[in-house]
């Protein structure tokens, strides 16, 4: 019988994932082949050998928390330490799951708690795609389209996405017998237990053709560089993603086709920053015009508008244009344009100009 892996780590059961790791690093250096010459005695060099390899097996299956879990509650067997009887489950080899055949744990679960049906989902459906476009800000306001070309696997054209050579039937799968699944048994701590998984010869769709397509040897699909169309919502931000449905690639022989998905960049305008749907930008007028009054023309995303300065505008005030910001994506509303106003103070004066403020001063209370 396997010893108990926690004794061959020197561990308490209970050990933590730390005292686990540091276990195994210590004996792992102290049994290493290297430290064993074939100079030495060939028993001790064989000893050393046998634990180096349970050492490890112990490991592969104490620090992965789901393989753990059920040692700790069924140990090697139902009858080695599991405290479920002697008569109950069959013997489970923990010891077979180290090295490369350790995918092997994940698929026993897999396939006894319903694994297979979703591998079969995922095989019905054609791939999904992803791609980027650019816009300007202009674009944003008023919504389009954008045209992309795109290389992926489109429905055949010679079987319409059948598989099957024109003329040719598409059967029932002889292997899986139409359930796109075949039956495997596999020894668990629960006996033998049986794993459905995805049929190889109809990869899940539970059809085959009766002859295959020339073209696309019964796929169904080909490559091809192809044209879709992107519709562009106004209001949209940067970094929001589209998806078109049915526009990735193709399903094998005639399954759903696979989703695009569009992700947005909005190039930035210089004369302009967006905060969420509103825009701000920035002014400078002169001293006098901010003493005295004047009108300011001023662009928005919507085109030039003209901003009324009231005398006696201070620096870095902020002006309201309703309604000329961004469109509320997938909404009638539109958010406001904000104008900071920044006020030009000449550094040098003219004779005439200083004696102008000179007397202005002079006024002043």
């Amino acid at each position: 019988m396997p010893r108990d892996f926690y004794e061959v780590l020197g561990l308490q059961r209970g050990a933590s994932p730390e005292d686990i790791k540091k276990a195994y690093r210590r004996l792992s250096k102290e049994l290493h082949p290297d430290k064993h010459p074939s100079t030495g005695s060939g028993q001790a060099k064989a000893e050393a050998e046998q634990r180096f390899k349970e050492v490890n097996e112990a490991y592969e299956v104490l620090s992965n928390p789901q393989k753990k879990q059920m040692y700790d509650q069924f140990g090697h067997g139902a009858g080695a330490g599991s405290g479920a009887g002697g008569g109950g489950f069959g013997g489970f080899d923990f010891s077979h799951f180290s090295g490369g055949d350790a995918g092997s744990f994940s698929d026993l679960f897999e396939g006894f708690f319903g694994g297979g049906s979703r591998a079969r989902a995922r095989e019905e459906r054609g791939q999904d795609l992803e791609t980027e476009i650019a816009i300007d800000l202009a674009e944003v306001v008023t919504g389009g389209s954008r045209a992309l070309s795109l290389k992926r696997l489109v429905a055949c054209d010679r079987c319409k996405g059948s598989g099957a050579e024109p003329g040719a039937k598409v059967i029932t799968c002889a292997t899986c017998s139409g359930t796109g699944q075949v039956t495997r048994t596999a020894q668990s701590f629960f006996g033998v237990i049986q794993q459905r998984t995805v049929c190889s010869e109809c990869r899940g769709s539970g059809k085959v053709p009766e002859r295959r397509c020339s073209t696309c040897d019964g796929e169904g699909r080909v490559q091809k560089t192809s044209s879709v169309t992107v519709a562009v919502p106004a209001g949209i931000r940067d970094g929001q993603t589209l998806r078109l449905r049915g526009e990735g690639e193709a399903g094998r022989q005639g399954t759903v086709a696979g989703d695009l998905y569009v992700h947005i960049r909005v190039r930035p305008d210089p004369r302009f920053a967006r905060d969420e749907d509103d825009i701000r930008s920035s002014a400078t007028i002169p001293v006098l015009d901010a003493i005295l009054g004047s009108e300011l023309a001023v662009e928005t995303v919507r085109g030039p508008v003209t901003l009324k300065i009231p005398e006696g505008t201070q620096p870095g005030q902020v002006f309201r244009l309703k309604g000329k910001g961004m469109p509320v994506l997938n909404t009638s509303r539109v958010g406001d344009h904000y104008v900071t106003v920044n006020v030009e103070i000449p550094k040098k004066l003219s004779r005439e100009e200083r004696r102008i403020f000179e007397g202005w001063r002079k006024l002043s209370p």
